[in-house]
């Protein structure tokens, strides 16, 4: 194990998710990230390094996530996005990318920088601003090994069908009213 950062010992100890922003600009999407694993309850830790302006702090994030004890690494980036696929040369952990839309491409340059990973440099990938879809995934991810955590996630897709079946029943009112004949 590498040498733990003095004062990190007792926070990295809960913690099973590394958010890595490339960006400060990228905190408004990523905190849906964290939104979602609070619900959930996983600890987590956020940091903001770039590959390209603090390329030797992202690496060094990365080598260092699975000796702290993180399961998942969800990156966000924009523009070039190449964060992401740094992270994952360089670590035994799963990595999700979220490509951020922050040009006037609207996040397709870092869609396509984060989906077109060179074989054997595996980046699962989310939608643009996909913030929350990137924590269910790790959340997903966690839950393999995880049963109580596996039976949170059953009951909220469950939730989510209720939801889902709510929203039906009032458009079903709505078309009926619609189709009521009118009075001549």
């Amino acid at each position: 194990m590498l040498p733990v950062e003095e004062g990190r010992e007792i926070f990295l100890k809960n913690n099973q998710v590394l958010v890595i922003m490339g960006s400060d600009s990228d905190w408004p999407i990523m905190q849906k990230a964290l939104a979602t694993l609070n619900e959930f309850a996983i600890g987590y830790e956020v940091h903001v390094a770039s590959a390209h302006r603090t390329t030797d702090r992202a690496l060094a994030l990365a080598r260092q996530a699975h000796y702290d004890g993180f399961d998942v690494i969800i990156a966000g980036a924009g523009a070039a996005a190449h964060l992401p696929g740094v992270l994952a040369a360089v670590t035994p952990l799963p990595v999700i990318g979220i490509p951020i839309n922050a040009t006037a491409l609207q996040g397709l340059d870092a869609l396509y920088a984060i989906v077109q990973m060179p074989s054997g440099i595996p980046v699962a990938t989310v939608a643009i601003d996909g913030a929350k879809n990137a924590a269910l995934l790790a959340i997903q991810i966690l839950g393999v090994k995880d049963n109580a955590l596996r039976q949170k996630l059953i009951e909220y897709k469950k939730q989510l069908a209720e939801e889902v079946a709510i929203k039906d029943e009032k458009i079903q009112e709505s078309v009926r009213e619609m189709q009521k004949p009118q009075n001549a």
